[in-house]
C-alpha cells in the first residue's frame, strides 16, 4: 500500500500531513513541484529529513497534453533540479499533473530514466464539491494490495485531505495493510 501526495510542499499544509504520518510511523511518497521546493527548501527538506520518498511533478504542474514534448522535458528537468539540489539523490519517480501525459512525453521520460507513477486510487480531495467523509470513503473503497493513494498537500485539498488522511490510515491499518515508499 503506497500513500502519495502531489502538489507540494508548501507551509501551510505539508508539515501538518508531515506530523500525520509521523504519528502513524508511516512512510510515503511526494511528487513535489519544483517551484514550490525552490520556494520552500526548508519543508522539502523536513520531507526528506523524516524518511519520506520524493518524486518530480514537473517544475510549475505543466498540463502535458498542452505541451511540446521538449517544453515538457525541460519543465521535468527544472523540477529535478531543484530536487537534487536539497536531495543529491533523487528518485528518478515522476507523476504528471492531472496523469495526463502525450505518448512522446512518457517515451522521452522514460528514455531519461524515470520511472511514471500513476495511482489507483483517488480521494479527490481537490474536489471542494465532496465532503471530507466523501474523501474518506474514496480513500479506502476497492483498496487491494498494492495499491497506490493520490492525496495533495496543497492549500486547494487540505480541508478534505486532513480529515482523511488519518481516518485512511487507521482503517486501512486496522485492515492488516502497511504502508511503503514508492521505490
Amino acid at each position: 500500500m503506497y500513500l502519495t501526495f502531489d502538489d507540494g510542499p508548501i507551509p501551510e499544509v505539508t508539515p501538518q500531513v508531515l506530523e500525520v504520518l509521523k504519528s502513524f510511523d508511516v512512510k510515503a511518497t511526494f511528487f513535489c513541484i519544483g517551484d514550490n521546493v525552490k520556494k520552500h527548501p526548508e519543508v522539502f527538506q523536513m520531507i526528506v529529513d523524516d524518511g519520506h520518498q520524493t518524486g518530480n511533478h514537473t517544475f510549475n504542474h505543466l498540463k502535458g497534453w498542452q505541451a511540446e514534448t521538449a517544453t515538457y522535458m525541460e519543465n521535468a528537468a527544472l523540477c529535478e533540479a531543484a530536487l537534487e539540489e536539497h536531495k543529491p539523490i533523487c528518485s528518478w519517480l515522476f507523476r504528471p499533473p492531472y496523469g495526463k501525459i502525450k505518448r512522446a512525453q512518457s517515451k522521452a521520460l522514460r528514455s531519461k530514466g524515470y520511472k511514471i507513477v500513476m495511482w489507483d486510487i483517488l480521494s479527490a480531495d481537490y474536489d471542494r464539491e465532496i465532503t471530507p467523509e466523501k474523501c474518506y470513503q474514496n480513500s479506502i473503497n476497492k483498496v487491494e494490495d498494492g495499491s497506490i493513494i493520490v492525496f495533495h498537500d496543497s492549500l486547494k485539498a487540505s480541508k478534505n485531505m486532513l480529515y482523511a488522511l488519518p481516518k485512511t490510515i487507521k482503517t486501512l491499518q486496522e485492515q492488516g495493510f502497511k504502508f511503503d515508499i514508492i521505490r
